[in-house]
């Protein structure tokens, strides 16, 4: 059975992307506002045909709720997620391995739906599995072994008892270390080695999917793994600007404004 099931209306998409990373600090602030600019640009086009918008992990550089505070920034971008609400169109969102501490902030003022793991999402007959990627498949010990910490109840109720200035100054230093930070902002392709395509087969042989949808490796990638399922990168928003589009049973990559 589906974790969520859409059943979409005749001339209306379902709408995906990634790895926006909203306040990254390796770059200037003025080209931070205009890279939010942007992606608000991208929300009010499609906003005209979007039934449903999935927004797939590391929406933000850093993001950490406390019990009353949230970071500063991003007015543009959560006025308009809310105003998408307000307008009907289902937004939702998962976490990253850079924010992953999402807890109830979206869905108490926004209404948006929060997940924390992959979800099998069925529109109309289609069958896709969704997610950000991170810590799934073979390898990569070290990170596996952390987002256990990151994720640990106790750790998380100790780090909000440190003051926001302090636990976000901390966050934001660490992300520097970021591979966006790289001037192509590219990761190189592993080909057979790849862990979210042996993640994509290892699902396949066990239950079918006719897509698989992730973000996480900032690549923009079509895959087969095998004749009737696709695996899906949808990429990133420093360099790349691109998304996914699903309509009549048929996954698209796409590039918004491409230069």
């Amino acid at each position: 059975m589906a974790d969520l099931t859409l059943e979409l209306l005749p001339n209306k998409k379902v709408y995906f992307a990634s790895d926006f990373h909203l306040g990254l600090s390796s770059i200037s602030k003025e080209d931070e506002i205009q890279r939010e600019k942007k992606i608000i640009r991208w929300l009010d086009l499609i906003q005209k045909d979007a039934q449903a918008i999935f927004l797939v992990g590391d929406i933000f550089d850093f993001w950490h709720e406390y019990s009353q505070a949230v970071p500063k920034g991003f007015i543009r971008f959560l006025g308009k997620i809310a105003s998408l609400q307000d307008h009907g169109i289902s937004v939702y969102f998962f976490t990253g391995n850079h924010d992953l501490w999402m807890y109830d902030y979206f869905q108490e003022e926004l209404g948006v739906k929060v997940y924390t793991k992959s979800i099998k999402l069925k529109i109309n007959q289609t069958t896709l599995l969704v997610g950000h990627g991170d810590g799934l498949g073979p390898g990569d010990r070290f990170y596996k072994v952390l987002k256990l910490i990151f994720t640990n109840k106790i750790a998380q109720w100790l780090f909000k008892w440190v003051h926001p200035d302090i636990g976000i100054r901390l966050a934001k230093s660490w992300s520097k270390s970021s591979r966006l930070k790289n001037s192509d902002g590219e990761d190189k392709f592993l080909g057979d080695k790849e862990y979210l395509i042996q993640h994509c087969k290892k699902v396949e042989n066990e239950t079918h999917h006719d897509f698989y949808i992730f973000g996480h490796r900032h690549l923009p990638l079509e895959i087969d793994i095998n004749s009737t399922s696709k695996y899906y990168n949808l990429g990133e928003w420093v360099n790349q600007f691109t998304y996914g589009a699903f309509a009549e049973g048929q996954f698209s990559l796409n590039t918004f404004e491409k230069k």
